[in-house]
């Protein structure tokens, strides 16, 4: 989230008058997050967050916003986007895509513990399943092919070590897309940005998954991967903690039963998804665009992640069941 379109109340108001959704009350832009223009909205009806889209077009959206209306009918909880008379939940505002959805209750749990972990871990799960029938396709657009187009670009701006790292962990990851043990990973829509930033806990009961606009088809693995990197890691050193790791993997594992091949890759994607954030974290680093609320996250976070889990790959021990 951040703000790259200036929003008036003005204009803001009128939108939501459209959806039916009462009077504009109050309204201020969040200076979280480095892809969309987002307001918090009140109104005399309720919470919401007004989004503007600077990437998605009018193309690419009804992708994500009928995921999260599928997700929302399937007993997820999620943001519900809000329709007009006509039922379409895509709009227009300043000439831009833009979307109204419900604002989750609650607040982001920061400083995660093993049973935090656990919830967003079953969460995801059952997220995982009730997509399964989500009938719109869609690839994960920050993906390998997205790595592969990205890297030499900001290549120019690493160290001669940095390099190497980078170039050598996408020739692994390209290799293994081509194995069959990769090709027989179950798929579906996945969040893909699922971060501690992304979920609401209301008390200590999680309340929700948000801020659905990274996602796409690709595997499950990687999106437990992608978690397991910020849910159940030392922020500082990037160091993965096995007791919230593993918490994670089992209550995922006890909602949807992970397959052989998972549990044998989940190494693998763990470098996929931190190769996928430090490249992403570069781009936006040394390549930034204007916006009046935008801080770009550091890219040697990952990098250190990276470095991690190449040195000290982690697997999941599945429990055997007790007599």
């Amino acid at each position: 989230m951040a703000v790259f379109t200036e929003v008036s109340p003005p204009e803001a108001a009128g939108l939501l008058s459209n959806l039916g959704l009462g009077t504009l009350q109050s309204m201020r832009g969040t200076p979280s997050g480095i892809e969309n223009t987002n307001y918090f909205v009140s109104t005399d009806q309720g919470e919401y967050v007004l989004t503007l889209f600077e990437r998605l077009s009018f193309e690419q959206l009804p992708f994500y916003l009928n995921l999260m209306r599928h997700l929302a009918e399937h007993g997820i909880p999620v943001p519900a986007p809000q329709a007009n008379a006509q039922g379409e939940i895509l709009h227009t505002l300043k000439g831009k895509p833009a979307a109204v959805v419900t604002r989750l209750k609650g607040r982001n749990q920061l400083d995660p513990q093993v049973a935090d972990c656990a919830q967003v871990g079953a969460m995801l799960a059952r997220m995982h399943q009730a997509g399964t029938d989500y009938p719109r396709q869609q690839p994960n657009l920050r993906g390998l092919a997205w790595w592969t187009e990205t890297i030499p670009v900001v290549r120019p701006h690493l160290n001669a070590e940095q390099a190497a790292l980078i170039e050598s962990e996408l020739a692994f990851q390209q290799d293994l897309a081509t194995t069959e043990a990769y090709r027989s990973l179950p798929q579906g829509p996945i969040h893909a940005d699922l971060f501690r930033d992304n979920v609401m806990f209301d008390g200590p009961t999680l309340s929700g998954f948000f801020d659905f606009y990274f996602a796409g088809c690709d595997t499950f693995a990687f999106d437990i991967a992608v978690c397991l990197n910020d849910w159940c890691i030392d922020l500082a050193t990037g160091a993965l903690d096995p007791a919230r790791a593993q918490a994670f993997v089992a209550a995922y594992d006890a909602e949807r039963h992970l397959t052989d091949a998972e549990l044998s890759l989940l190494p693998a994607m763990l470098r996929a998804a931190a190769l996928r954030f430090w490249t992403s974290r570069l781009w936006d680093f040394y390549l930034p665009r204007d916006a009046a609320m935008l801080k770009p996250h550091d890219p040697t976070h990952f990098e250190r992640v990276l470095t991690l889990r190449r040195q000290q790959p982690w697997s999941y021990t599945r429990q055997a069941p007790s007599a």
